[in-house]
């Protein structure tokens, strides 16, 4: 698959993965789901490789990444994540999560010494910028008190534990490891995380056979973690990590652009505004001619 198709699926899953999240929320708890979202996705991907033959004994030490990988990405980011929203609202995580791509620039450059060009930077900012423009209106109305920090304080942790899975998934890679067999492997231990995180905290494995709890779980466990997991991952190692983790920009806007058509969300001068901010550092990061790099940025730089 091209790079642009496998960023455009990313983006499309992930901007529509909200509605289906919402329809998880309910009698079942939050950390439970998660455990049977990426149990089944794990099952799914050992499926596909046993019917593919794909090889799925690995070294024990490759099994210790494995783990690494799995508890980082979709073990305790998911946690730490869902347990941030508790004191916060959704506008503040996903600003808070948008960090991602600085937080794998840094990473990268630390342990693989990855060169970051100036239309990198340039694209993140307008891109973060664009973030906080969006949701403007909400965080208007945000009161910064002690449960507002603490939430905060959860989303970067959450954050930051999903760039380390990013950066260990580029050490699976760099092992000749594929895709297929260190998710299939990273989300099993990941589930085992979550499953445990659960007995911990004292929370039962309730389940609910409703058919939108039952569709969205499939939908997340499918399309949202095998699919689109499969389809990032394979990004970072050919496009790196910092210019992959845009994504985590544009989905948000994409979730705008359905609301709007399934919730009848209203558009304000914030939403075109941030909108446009995030699509312009899109084309900056994401623009595969030096030339129209070059003049975008002169003229971008000319506006700020």
């Amino acid at each position: 698959m091209s790079n642009s198709f496998l960023y455009l699926i990313t983006v499309l899953i992930w901007g529509s993965t909200w509605i289906a999240i919402n329809y998880q929320l309910g009698d079942v708890a939050p950390e439970a789901s998660v455990t049977y979202r990426f149990a089944l996705a794990a099952l799914i991907l050992f499926v596909f490789a046993k019917i593919k033959r794909l090889p799925l004994h690995f070294p024990i030490t490759q099994h210790g990444l494995f783990a690494a990988f799995g508890i980082c990405l979709f073990g305790l980011n998911y946690l730490l994540l869902y347990n941030a929203q508790q004191h916060i609202n959704s506008a503040l995580a996903c600003i808070a999560f948008s960090t991602l791509m600085l937080m794998n620039i840094v990473n990268t450059k630390i342990f693989y010494n990855t060169q970051i060009t100036k239309q990198v930077y340039l694209g993140g900012f307008l891109g973060l910028l664009g973030i906080v423009t969006l949701f403007w209106p909400q965080l208007a109305d945000i009161e910064l008190g002690a449960a507002t920090l603490l939430g905060l304080t959860l989303c970067l942790l959450g954050t930051f534990s999903a760039s380390i899975g990013n950066v260990l998934s580029i050490k699976n890679q760099k092992n000749n490891v594929p895709v297929v067999q260190a998710n299939a492997w990273g989300m099993l231990y990941g589930a085992i995380f979550t499953s445990i995180a659960v007995v911990v905290q004292g929370k039962q494995f309730t389940f609910s056979f409703e058919p939108t709890y039952l569709s969205s779980l499939i939908y997340l466990s499918l399309f949202g973690s095998v699919i689109a997991f499969g389809c990032y991952l394979s990004l970072m190692t050919r496009i790196g990590a910092h210019k992959t983790s845009y994504a985590n920009i544009l989905f948000p806007a994409i979730a705008v652009l359905i609301s709007t058509i399934v919730e009848d969300f209203l558009w304000s001068e914030f939403t075109v505004i941030g909108l446009s901010f995030i699509l312009l550092g899109n084309l900056v990061v994401l623009a595969k001619s030096q030339k129209i790099q070059q003049v975008l940025t002169k003229r971008l730089q000319a506006k700020i």
